[in-house]
């Protein structure tokens, strides 16, 4: 531990990463520099740097990484229509690289030997975190308190802090019972009632969204514009990639869209029961689809449905920083080139409905198409030799009375 002078705490400012800053200091004899990320998760962060200041920190990084988190990874995980296990649009897991790669530059900046996180040894965080801290610098030492100390229940936690005088906010309210994470992407639900699969979701616990039942007898319309796989404007109106977000996530939680429970294949091994909200996303899914369904060739298209099972395992994974990932998405990209236009969308009770689309890169050809007479614009008899070329190895088969599995 002597090589330890200084370490780079992703902090929040909460029970746990204020005893883990305590104990760092208290543990490893070194200086601590704190990192608080806003990534839009709905509360103040700038009380982190008062409650920093007060155990003796010098260094406080408080950082606005909306637009950041958007565009550079929300946005690029989208354009790959990236679903992990069929249902989880991975709101936790694209946040985790950001948070690693700021780590390390604060790192860098500020000279210190290590980083810290506050990551129990039964997720996923801990290796998200830490496969992109040593990705983006190979020899940087991780400090997991959660592996070291014996501090393991919030008992334990709460009753150091009250030894060490470590100043512990405490709301009127009355304690979510739920393990909690948020950003501008999602909310995450764990813990509590959750832990047993059979156990419906607690209404009252949803943050972002009405119930489907409970939102508008009225549907909402909205125009989505794209360029080049991403949304540039709502209802004609440009936005940046935070705003586009931040609105998708209002209007969509109105319409109660975007809640899911599901159980998951953790990395390390486990299964895990977890709700999540995330109105936005859903939305933006469905209409990155719908705008794909016109301008993408189709060979392309299913190529992409099937690189992205892969594509999201690494994400969830933490394998955001790998080879292997930047080269997918060099894929991804090259194919959004012409995903250009608009996408017309209905938000009713918990529904997104594409109601239409439109591209001057579109690939749909209604004289093509009709079921009217096309001019000669296809030849329907050319189907009966693609036909019979496509069914011949199956002719050949039966010929030789092969049977059918």
């Amino acid at each position: 531990m002597a090589d330890v002078k200084k370490v780079v705490l992703a902090y929040s400012g909460g029970l746990d990463t204020s005893v883990i800053l305590k104990w760092l200091q208290d543990t490893y004899n070194c200086e601590v520099v704190t990192f608080t990320a806003d990534l839009g998760q709905g509360e103040e962060v700038e009380p982190a740097r008062a409650k920093a200041k007060a155990m003796g920190v010098e260094e406080i990084y408080i950082d606005d990484l909306r637009e950041e988190f958007v565009r550079d990874f929300v946005f690029p995980m989208f354009r790959a229509n990236t679903v992990y296990e069929g249902e989880y649009l991975l709101g936790t897991s694209i946040a985790r690289p950001l948070i690693a790669k700021r780590l390390i530059e604060i790192a860098n900046e500020t000279g210190a030997d290590a980083i810290s996180h506050g990551a129990t040894g039964k997720g996923n965080d801990q290796v998200r975190f830490e496969l992109g801290a040593y990705a983006l610098k190979p020899g940087v030492k991780v400090i997991a308190p959660w592996r070291e100390w014996d501090l393991l229940s919030r008992e334990k936690l709460m009753d150091y802090a009250a030894k060490h005088e470590i100043p512990i906010e405490r709301h009127g309210k009355k304690k979510s019972p739920y393990s909690m994470d948020a950003n501008l992407l999602h909310i995450s639900y764990e813990g509590g009632v959750l832990e047993d699969t059979w156990t419906e979701h607690e209404e009252d616990m949803w943050r972002w969204t009405k119930s489907p039942e409970a939102a508008p007898d009225t549907p909402t319309y909205i125009e989505l514009t794209y360029r080049k796989g991403d949304i540039v404007a709502i209802d004609g109106k440009s936005m940046t990639p935070a705003e586009v977000l931040t609105y998708l996530n209002r209007v969509g939680g109105e319409n109660g869209i975007g809640r899911l429970d599901i159980v998951e294949n953790r990395y390390v091994g486990m299964k895990s029961r977890g709700c999540y909200e995330t109105p936005g996303g859903t939305i933006m899914l469905k209409g990155h689809r719908a705008i794909e369904s016109i301008t993408l060739d189709r060979e392309v298209a299913h190529l992409k449905d099937e690189l992205m099972p892969k594509y999201a395992s690494l994400i969830y994974n933490g394998y955001w920083w790998s080879p292997e990932r930047s080269m997918l998405q060099q894929m991804i990209d090259a194919s959004q080139v012409n995903v250009n236009g608009v996408v017309r969308l209905k938000l009713y009770k918990g529904n997104v409905i594409v109601t239409g689309r439109k591209s001057d890169d579109s690939l749909f050809d209604a004289n093509i198409a009709t079921f009217e007479d096309d001019a000669g614009a296809y030849d329907q008899a050319d189907a009966g030799g693609f036909i019979k070329l496509n069914a011949l190895r199956m002719r050949i088969a039966a010929n030789k009375g092969r049977t059918q599995f």
